[in-house]
């Protein structure tokens, strides 16, 4: 009798973004702090993560906002930069196909630099994936975003120097940090392999 494989659930998509939480915690407040810094109101902040919800683009956002760069030159760097999406969308698409539409919509929309990461190192050790476990590890890192630069804007009034603190150099040091993760992970798969 073949054994029928459970697939992973929407709380388990929640626990696997877990390591990812720290992180949008810190650099959502950064980028709260820096939006506040630019002359942004905290609804402002709030929608700039509800519709961008891309924590390079913020960043890029506030500081071509701060020079006063055209909206044009805004969108354009914006688009440019977060072309990266397309391709990572594109990359795990096979496994969302016998899903519908409006599912890989959603998880397409969703996909972050954090999330991809965790949705292939899943695949790169052959772990069970699906689409409700997808929804439950962009969901919660989406709401997290939001509220982390919502909690940085209010603070940000407080904060009237945000490079005293080194929080222009938040997001580097969030891939700094999930890279050395990654790898360590690796390390670890690589040695239980030659075991």
């Amino acid at each position: 009798m073949e054994k029928i494989e459970k697939q992973p659930t929407f709380m388990d998509g929640v626990r696997a973004c877990v390591p990812t939480i720290f992180g949008y915690l810190g650099i959502g407040f950064a980028m709260g702090v820096v939006g506040k810094g630019i002359g942004l109101s905290v609804w402002q902040i709030f929608l700039m993560s509800l519709i961008v919800y891309a924590g390079s683009a913020q960043f890029i956002i506030c500081g071509m906002l701060a020079i006063q760069a055209p909206f044009s030159s805004i969108v354009a760097t914006v688009f440019f930069v977060n072309l990266r999406h397309l391709l990572m969308s594109l990359s795990v698409s096979p496994y969302f196909q016998k899903y519908s539409l409006l599912g890989n919509i959603g998880v397409g929309t969703l996909l972050t630099d954090e999330s991809y990461g965790v949705l292939t190192t899943y695949l790169r050790q052959n772990r069970p994936i699906s689409l409700a476990w997808m929804n439950g590890l962009n969901l919660l890192a989406y709401l997290v975003w939001i509220v982390a630069t919502v909690l940085g804007g209010v603070s940000g009034r407080f904060v009237t120097n945000p490079e005293t603190f080194g929080l222009d150099f938040a997001l580097v040091a969030m891939f700094l940090g999930l890279f050395l993760f990654q790898a360590e992970v690796e390390m670890k798969r690589q040695t239980k392999k030659t075991l």
